[in-house]
Parts: structure tokens; C-alpha cells; sequence
């Protein structure tokens, strides 16, 4: 039981810091922030498929992510809320759906939509960049396809041949 936890903790933590150093990265290449956010990091929000150890990873991850570059308070909050509701959402599909083809498919837009629905609010609230939601619904939207959608399935689909290797005992 107590490694269970130590694995869970050390997963969390690791996943975390890959979030960051990706955002990073993204940010470093101008792609992170704005109307169109290609955030490398966010491939990683398919990982609530395989351990529900990634659900405060991946929110811890953007809110240091977010805190790091700069994003304001208000977008620090509501866009790691929105990546921690993604999470959870990808976690009960990993669990729940019994076709698990179905299950993978499905796993990226849990994250899409949150973002979808949030981050063009933040954007047109928070900072007040001129355009309408609509405009940032389908920009923010564009780059969670590109991250989540497209480079997050090419992530599952390597993880999931090694899936009990990686995610051993992941149970909560």
C-alpha cells in the first residue's frame, strides 16, 4: 500500500515537471500563449487514460506552467481548472467506456472542450485582447486539436503497448 502511494506521488511529480519543461519549450518557440496555444505540454492530458496520477500532475504542472510565463492570476486559475476538469473527464473515460477503441478516441476531447470553453473567456476577460469569443472558441480550440488532438493520440498510441509497464498499480 505504501508504494503505492510513493509510485502515485512519484508519477504525479514527474508528469508535473514534464508539463512544465514542455510548456516551456512551447514558450521558448512563442507557441504557448495567446490566441492560438500549441502547448506541447498539453499531449500529456491524455495520460488520465492510463493513471489517475496524471489528474494533479497535469494540474499542478499548468498551474507552475501558467505562474512561469507569466499568465495572469485570474488565467493561472480558470486555465488549470479547465486542464484539471479535462483530466478528471479522460480518467472516467478511461474507466467507464467499455469499448476501450472507443475509450482512446474519445480520451483527447475531454481536455479540447474544457479549454474550448474556458481559455477564450480568459482571453477576452482577463486581457482583454480584442475579438470575439467566437474567433478565440476556434483559434484555442485549433491548437488543443494540434495538441491534444494530434499529438496526444500519437502519445497514447505509443504508451498503450507498454501501458502495464509504465502504470503499474493504478488503482485509487
Amino acid at each position: 500500500m505504501r508504494n503505492t502511494k510513493v509510485l502515485f506521488i512519484t508519477q504525479a511529480a514527474a508528469i508535473a515537471a514534464l508539463y512544465v519543461v514542455l510548456t516551456l519549450l512551447a514558450n521558448a518557440f512563442g507557441l504557448a500563449n495567446y490566441a492560438i496555444q500549441v502547448r506541447f505540454s498539453e499531449a500529456l492530458t491524455i495520460l488520465p487514460y492510463f493513471t489517475p496520477a496524471a489528474i494533479p500532475g497535469l494540474f499542478i504542472g499548468c498551474i507552475l506552467s501558467n505562474t512561469l510565463t507569466g499568465c495572469m492570476l485570474l488565467d493561472t486559475v480558470f486555465g488549470s481548472l479547465a486542464t484539471l476538469i479535462g483530466a478528471v473527464c479522460t480518467y472516467f473515460i478511461g474507466r467507464k467506456v467499455n469499448n476501450q477503441t472507443l475509450a482512446k478516441w474519445l480520451s483527447p476531447v475531454p481536455p479540447i472542450v474544457a479549454n474550448m470553453i474556458v481559455v477564450p473567456q480568459v482571453l477576452s476577460k482577463v486581457y482583454q485582447i480584442p475579438g470575439s469569443i467566437l474567433y478565440f472558441t476556434l483559434t484555442v480550440g485549433a491548437g488543443e486539436i494540434i495538441s491534444c488532438g494530434i499529438l496526444g493520440m500519437i502519445l497514447l498510441f505509443a504508451l498503450n503497448p507498454r501501458r502495464e509497464v509504465i502504470f503499474k498499480n493504478q488503482t485509487v
